[in-house]
């Protein structure tokens, strides 16, 4: 085999293996829906037998949360966390205390995020006893339309206490971005490891 002809079959190899990795790269993500999408309405995850006063306290700290970020107000956002709250993005940025966090959104609200609005939806709210909630969820911020359930790109953990003014407020939050085509091929490789709901 010639040089030129070497050559030739070494890029329609690459084109070949370009156009596999492509197909499933597609194949990969137009398949990775998922199932379990949740609730657009927080009081739909409390659980029964839980203080419904308190689930509706927790779901108004979270509306009051959405509302902040809508109106760009980092005073009101901030206030939402404990003094000492932590707040994990899915970057990895990690804001430590309720000045840190409110700071680091009052940048996000006049640059990044300026004019956006937070869509949600939820997945279990856990009590831990009666000072403390674990409420897990779906979320995303957007602007223009409102993004459909199916399409918040990223899993959300807000673990919420009742303060010492009896309020609830979050004292961490953790946001995590989900990678559908790796979550797919995941799945896919090892069936074990999808959870139930995504089964």
């Amino acid at each position: 085999m010639n040089k030129k002809t070497a050559k030739r079959a070494a890029l329609a190899t690459a084109a070949v293996l370009a156009l596999g990795a492509v197909g499933a790269y597609l194949y990969l993500d137009t398949t990775s829906g998922i199932r379990r999408t949740g609730s657009e309405n927080c009081a739909d995850v409390i659980p029964a037998g839980a203080d419904r006063a308190d689930g509706e306290a927790i779901c108004a700290t979270l509306d009051a949360l959405t509302d902040a970020w809508a109106r760009g107000d980092a005073d009101a956002y901030g206030r939402q966390f404990t003094e000492d709250g932590t707040y994990t993005t899915y970057v990895g940025s990690h804001y430590e205390g309720r000045a840190d966090i409110t700071e680091g959104h009052r940048a996000l609200f006049e640059d990044f995020v300026k004019g956006g609005k937070l869509a949600a939806s939820y997945l279990d709210l856990r009590f831990l006893g009666k000072d403390a909630a674990i409420l897990t969820g779906r979320g995303d911020d957007y602007t223009g339309s409102r993004p459909g359930l199916a399409e918040l790109s990223k899993v959300q953990t807000y673990t919420l206490v009742r303060d010492t003014d009896g309020a609830w407020r979050i004292a961490a939050f953790h946001n995590t971005q989900r990678r559908n085509v790796l979550e797919r091929f995941s799945f896919l490789y090892s069936p074990a490891t999808a959870p139930k709901a995504e089964k």
